[in-house]
């Protein structure tokens, strides 16, 4: 028999179903991994109620969980390093790869919790993770030692299999230390779907296939990497279109700026996804409608790096799919996902006035838009039947006081806090009363620190041997 859920009475209700419903003191039923029931006071049988947990959700705005499209969970080891502060896309890559050449198997696992704990906290349910860095003599499988950790926290987890194959001497950006060559990449690609890809509509593991960018891989992968994700009905991914420079570099190595490039690789269409998006013009963004290619806006990366702002507004009233990611916590420098929801609002507000975006429009983008990129159709909302995957904000919080005319507005804007309270994540509580069940948040945080000076130190440390066990509470 599947174990219930009961949310009794939840204040607020934000949809984001077909219907743009918005519900007041209704209650949810969960049964295992799906929403049962949604109705006004909800009566257990009793054969039923004693395997059903009751929450109270009188105080709280329920809405569907986030979704995060894009993020490299690896960086959050090398936030805030003074080299990297105040540089451009390049500039900063060439001061960071030296650094993430020395990732080993205990980095990996400790960044993918720690991301995964940052994500969940802020409302997050769904995660990708664009993992395009494979160091030289790294001993074990990447993708195991994320899932593992990935498990630990209870996130939903879409990783990518990522690759670069074009280092300095070849015309790219990173080291020879952290780049593969193109037949390694293609049959780890094929060994990732196979042993770990679920395609199932709720998996809680899932593959993407996701080279790093037009800069930093050849042709060839790019080519077979489409090939072999349409072969395996996988979601295809990359960086695009961020940078002036990336624009020249097309330019000047393919003599075509990065979206026809992809047009010409294959790289168009439903199954694909792009992160950032900022230097479209009006034809590559009727291209990207046209074709159904999605775009994942990333406002806090973008700003951070003084890369530009997309033209999110004018992409939405063309048609284009967008999800939102926070990118990699070195050029965002946190894994807040509902900071994000506000940077985007925000962001667009800047270039295109007050009107351009609203609270509602851009908590789409986190939930439904994100649940359609990786490829979920059950989540991203909340209806009968659909996932159980949902966020709980507590509206007596003392940031929201004086906002309560529309609680789902409330929490885009007026939050400088934004922890929820409780995330439910397949069925399953994993965030309890603003904490991560069974994870000892602290431990991680702290070897995390510990990892992070190993590796910014120009003194080469001994790497760390064995796999890591989890930090639980005691």
């Amino acid at each position: 028999m599947d174990n219930k859920l009961l949310l009794k009475n939840c204040r607020y209700i934000a949809t984001i179903n077909d219907n743009g419903d918005e519900l007041t003191n209704h209650d949810i039923l969960i049964s295992g991994n799906t929403i049962e029931k949604i109705a006004v006071d909800i009566q257990l049988e009793p054969e039923k109620s004693s395997n059903t947990e009751i929450l109270d959700c009188s105080d709280y705005l329920v809405i569907p969980g986030m979704v995060n499209c894009h993020h490299h969970f690896y960086q959050i080891l090398t936030r805030n390093l003074h080299g990297a502060q105040n540089a451009k896309l390049f500039t900063w890559l060439k001061y960071l790869y030296p650094i993430w050449a020395r990732l080993d198997p205990v980095a990996i696992y400790y960044s993918t919790l720690l991301a995964t704990i940052e994500l969940i906290k802020t409302g997050c349910t769904l995660s990708s993770d664009h993992m395009y860095l494979y160091p030289e003599g790294f001993e074990g499988d990447m993708m195991a030692i994320q899932f593992e950790a990935a498990s630990a926290t209870g996130i939903r987890f879409c990783p990518t299999r990522g690759s670069m194959t074009l280092s300095l001497k070849d015309g790219g950006l990173p080291p020879d230390n952290v780049v593969q060559n193109p037949e390694e990449v293609v049959a780890d690609m094929e060994r990732v779907i196979s042993k770990y890809h679920d395609p199932s509509p709720l998996a809680m593991r899932k593959i993407a296939l996701a080279p790093c960018s037009p800069f930093s891989v050849d042709e060839s992968v790019m080519v077979n990497t489409a090939r072999i994700a349409r072969e395996h009905g996988v979601i295809l991914h990359t960086h695009l279109a961020e940078t002036r420079d990336e624009e020249d570099f097309c330019m000047e190595k393919y003599g075509m700026r990065p979206l026809a490039l992809m047009e010409k690789w294959g790289w168009i269409g439903e199954d694909v996804y792009f992160a950032h998006g900022i230097w479209f013009d009006e034809k590559e963004i009727d291209l990207l409608a046209r074709t159904r290619t999605g775009i994942c806006h990333c406002p806090s990366s973008n700003m951070r790096l003084g890369s530009g702002i997309a033209r999110i507004r004018e992409m939405r009233d063309n048609g284009v799919r967008i999800g939102l990611g926070v990118d990699g916590s070195a050029s965002n420098d946190t894994s807040d996902m509902l900071g994000e929801v506000r940077q985007a609002m925000l962001l667009q507000r800047v270039r295109f006035g007050p009107e351009a975006l609203s609270a509602r429009e851009t908590l789409t983008f986190a939930t439904r838009g994100g649940a359609d990129l990786l490829g979920y159709s059950e989540l991203g909302r909340i209806e009968e039947g659909g996932g159980a995957d949902l966020a709980l904000f507590d509206l007596t919080h003392p940031q929201y006081a004086g906002a309560l005319e529309d609680p789902l507005a409330a929490i885009v804007f007026t939050g400088y806090n934004h922890t929820a309270s409780y995330s439910i994540i397949n069925g399953r509580i994993v965030l309890r009363e603003g904490r991560i069940v069974g994870i000892d948040e602290e431990g991680v945080a702290s070897k995390c620190n510990d990892i992070a000076s190993r590796l910014s130190s120009e003194l080469k440390s001994p790497p760390n041997s064995g796999f890591p066990q989890i930090h639980k509470i005691k």
